[in-house]
């Protein structure tokens, strides 16, 4: 079985475009491929109750992040000031060929 094959991976910068995180961006963590989901730094603050530890002698209650679905996330790119438009979709812009004039 083919090993399946995602839009962001480990690093990328990624902005959440569905659910209650919706506008939200950050940086993939890591990356469920069996479960299709992602960790992003800073969204989806979920709060783990520990039990008691050597480390945690009172246990404790840690705050991670929680997995989001990767169809719920994109690549972010960041806009130019000026145009208002990505810096990908500016050097992707396709050339309009012109229509010809026909001769009276």
């Amino acid at each position: 079985m083919a090993r399946p094959r995602f839009h962001v991976k480990k690093g990328d910068d990624v902005q959440v475009i569905t659910g209650n995180h919706k506008g939200a961006i950050g940086k993939v963590l890591q990356v469920f491929p069996t479960k299709q989901q992602v960790l992003i730094e800073g969204v989806r603050m979920i709060k783990k109750h520990t039990k008691k530890s050597q480390d945690n002698p009172q246990g404790a209650i840690i705050e991670r992040e929680g997995p989001i679905h990767i169809s719920n996330v994109k690549k972010h790119v960041e806009q130019t000031e000026a145009t208002g438009k990505s810096a990908e979709s500016k050097s992707k812009a396709k050339a309009k060929p012109k229509k010809k004039e026909k001769a009276s």
